[in-house]
């Protein structure tokens, strides 16, 4: 296949520019010059973008720095903003269908030029005036910043980068048939059960939680709380993991001999009932005459 030289210029640029200044995200840059259709601003490399007049502040000097966003113009360009997007590169955000053609959908994402969402790439037909959760991130074919709402693609349970008890930043994404769907940290899947939801959850709500379990596959049970597991003392997660194997159910109390204690858990009725005291005052568990139960 050939291409034009401007093409392969065009192709050059972009490389260039996003090699130092980086497309999709924040950058401050340098001013370095005036010019008619605006300054031309620069990072400590020399590296040069443009930001047109229409962003360009009241007072300004030569050398100021400025933060700004770049991302291609409708004719492919680099170009800089001073206007937030809504969504960064290689993150997610709820965003509004502004119009639909034969190519694709047109969010809206506080940008003069709207991101792209290719039929490809829409988990569900967009309609105009309809709000998807999106993951913002740089096609390969065409160097543009583009959306998906196939969110599941940009997510990987390979290599779990939680553990059991870790408070976690989720983002709700879509429901199934025994509860909702969830993204953990930006980069894992995880699932929130129905009978752990108390109040009402939209998609694109940006929560805290608790990863409750890991199931074999490295699925991600996860719960709602702003529950402090990295501050239990090890015996009382100890005591939780052994309630989660046991259906939420130990025949133990603090009445309960030191050898039943011992032999079910390895740990002296002290450290035992100091691990069901801080578990009881979090909240976790309830003590009941014939035992704890998981909460």
């Amino acid at each position: 296949m050939q291409y034009s030289s401007a093409f392969l210029f065009r192709k050059h640029e972009y490389h260039y520019l996003c090699s130092m200044i980086h497309l999709g995200t924040l950058n401050t840059l340098e001013i370095i010059r005036e010019a008619v259709q605006g300054l031309y601003i620069a990072d400590e490399e020399g590296n040069e973008v443009l930001l047109p007049n229409r962003y360009v502040p009241e007072n300004f000097k030569i050398w100021d720095k400025i933060e700004v966003f770049v991302y291609l113009d409708n004719e492919e360009r680099p170009v800089a903003t001073t206007d937030k997007p809504y969504v960064q590169l290689n993150d997610f955000a709820v965003l509004r269908c502004n119009e639909v053609n034969d190519f694709g959908a047109f969010l809206d994402w506080g940008l003069v030029k709207e991101l792209f969402c290719p039929f490809k790439e829409q988990a569900f037909k967009m309609k105009p005036g309809g709000w998807y959760l999106i993951y913002c991130y740089i096609d390969e074919k065409t160097n543009r910043l583009v959306a998906s709402s196939k969110t599941n693609n940009f997510l990987d349970n390979n290599k779990l980068t939680v553990n059991e008890f870790d408070e976690v930043d989720l983002i709700v994404s879509h429901p199934s048939e025994i509860g909702m769907n969830v993204i953990v940290n930006k980069i894992h899947s995880g699932l929130i059960y129905k009978d752990s939801i108390f109040k009402d959850l939209s998609i694109g709500d940006k929560l805290t939680g608790i990863v409750k379990k890991i199931r074999p596959g490295n699925k991600l049970d996860i719960s709602l709380g702003q529950i402090g597991y990295r501050n239990i003392e090890p015996n009382a997660e100890l005591i939780l993991q052994s309630l989660q194997d046991n259906c939420g159910y130990l025949n133990l109390t603090d009445k309960s001999n030191p050898e039943e204690i011992k032999e079910s858990l390895q740990m002296s009725k002290k450290n035992f009932k100091k691990a069901i005291g801080t578990l009881y005052k979090q909240r976790l568990i309830d003590i009941k005459p014939d035992g704890i139960y998981l909460v």
